[in-house]
């Protein structure tokens, strides 16, 4: 890794590698407590869109090589050997992962599987309200094209694994569903894992019995579980509010007569986990308490 690289990097995930959270940020800039010292007010600065810093309290900025000089008090070589053990590249925009890709079933190596430590996974996680729910995931090492990755790892029942972080959605292995059982003879259906972990933080405040639940991890595996529905007295749909999620609500509620379209309850969202975004602000909101002038 050279410093033009290094530059690359998001200052965002360099700081939360050093467990460096903003205390504010909007879409253009984020705000910190002083990384290099302690302070009771941020005066520590980021601009996103051109990914520098300030340090307001003391009139100095620059770039990533220039922030960890500072902060390790090092030289850039000493820098750029940190920054190459810390696999930063997981974090880059990899132009490689396309949407579209969605079986990567030889060009790679899993080196680890283990609990969700890593902080930019569980902000990650925070940010899309599902933190509480990582019993169902992994945190997934893996080597491709001779470069390291990491990720959120939910593994589909044909031992793969859908990966995402802030910056792509791949699957490792064969694409399949993921079925998660309850002996129950009702089902839920979803389009992707965060639906399914933002179904089950609402569980109890819709005040659902527990079912199994079978997320298809792609629309395009409609077909696939069509025959294994019968069995169940109740189908209940949590699909995406869009024209996939229209068709796949179609294609099973013609052949499955007991299957129900719940997406009344996110009618106005895209999908279940955008709806719980929303809910989960307001509710923040409102438990925020309120001063007389």
């Amino acid at each position: 890794m050279n410093c033009k690289q290094f530059n690359t990097i998001p200052l965002e995930e360099i700081l939360l590698s050093l467990g460096h959270l903003p205390t504010k940020q909007s879409e253009k800039e984020a705000w910190y407590l002083n990384p290099f010292t302690s302070e009771s007010q941020a005066s520590f600065k980021i601009n996103k869109n051109l990914n520098y810093w300030y340090l307001h309290s003391e009139g100095i900025g620059g770039k990533n090589v220039d922030l960890m000089k500072r902060y390790l008090n090092a030289s850039i070589s000493e820098v750029l050997v940190w920054a190459e053990s810390q696999n930063f590249s997981s974090f880059q925009k990899q132009n490689i992962f396309s949407s579209k890709l969605e079986n990567f079933s030889k060009n790679y190596e899993i080196i680890n599987v283990k609990e969700i430590q890593h902080p930019a996974l569980l902000e990650y996680l925070k940010s899309r309200k599902v933190e509480d729910q990582t019993k169902f995931l992994k945190e997934i090492h893996y080597r491709m094209n001779d470069k390291n990755y990491f990720g959120i790892g939910f593994k589909n029942d044909s031992g793969g694994y859908e990966i995402r972080n802030k910056y792509s959605k791949i699957c490792l292995g064969k694409k399949d569903i993921s079925t998660i059982k309850n002996d129950s003879n009702s089902v839920r259906i979803f389009e992707g894992f965060f639906d399914f972990l933002s179904f089950k933080n609402l569980e109890n405040k819709l005040e659902k019995e527990p079912s199994d639940n079978l997320i298809l991890n792609s629309v395009s595996m409609i077909n696939n579980i069509k025959n294994s529905l019968g069995k169940y007295e109740k189908v209940e749909l949590y699909l995406d509010n869009d024209e996939a999620g229209n068709r796949a609500v179609e294609i099973i509620s013609s052949e499955i007569q007991n299957a129900k379209d719940c997406r009344v309850l996110y009618s106005d969202f895209k999908d279940l986990n955008e709806y719980l975004n929303q809910r989960t602000s307001e509710f923040e909101n409102q438990s925020k308490p309120r001063f007389k002038r």
